[in-house]
């Protein structure tokens, strides 16, 4: 990361070089330059070359094109898990000028969530939470559950829960009687040859680069 200090030394050193004895480098200089030249700073996310352009551009003229066609917007879903960091504090906070504001160890305690939705972002599929226990305590008296829960050692998301989860998906949807078209990136926790195991949801997998099209 290029900081302040580094970059108004580094225009001194080219003044200095240049003839500008005059030049008195400042932030206020910085900023102004940044703003002239349209200079920002962003947040480097993804691997964009983690896949090959060809085979992004074959996904989404055949793969995509083929279930565009096949099924309506509302009829497409995506789903993705992420890490859950439930015991997370916030990283700011409010207080006044001269009290000092210390910050404890961060708690590493995590679960896996599942979420989906269909492309027309109407309708959301039921989440899936991964924990470690297979019988959490805050289980306890509850007769019913509005998420489908699984488990493991690291509540991580598995091949094994990954198929059982779009399988379970695959009965609800034909208890709705509704065929739909699930994409999944691809990743070594998803399944790749599901399909035959499948009667009314159809499965589909992205590339890395495509998926953070998709979340986008």
């Amino acid at each position: 990361m290029c900081r302040s200090p580094l970059l108004i030394e580094k225009a001194l050193q080219f003044a200095k070089a240049l003839g500008y004895d005059e030049f008195r480098g400042s932030n206020g200089w910085l900023e102004k330059f940044k703003r002239k030249l349209g200079i920002m700073a962003k947040v480097i996310s993804g691997e964009s070359k983690d896949v090959d352009d060809n085979d992004s551009e074959n996904w989404i003229t055949e793969t995509l094109s083929k279930i565009s066609k096949d099924y309506k917007p509302e009829n497409i879903f995506y789903a993705d898990e992420t890490a859950l960091f439930f015991q997370g504090l916030p990283q700011k906070t409010l207080t006044f000028k001269k009290e000092k504001c210390f910050g404890g160890k961060q708690s590493k305690a995590r679960l896996t969530v599942m979420l989906g939705a269909n492309m027309t972002g109407h309708q959301k599929l039921k989440p899936l939470f991964i924990e470690r226990s297979k019988n959490p305590r805050f289980f306890k008296g509850a007769k019913s559950l509005k998420v489908d829960y699984d488990f493991n050692k690291k509540s991580w998301m598995t091949l094994e829960i990954c198929e059982k989860w779009v399988q379970k998906l695959d009965k609800r949807m034909i208890a709705e009687c509704h065929k739909i078209a699930l994409v999944f990136y691809h990743c070594p926790a998803h399944p790749k040859e599901i399909n035959q195991k499948l009667k009314i949801l159809q499965f589909f997998t992205c590339h890395q680069t495509l998926h953070q099209n998709f979340n986008q």
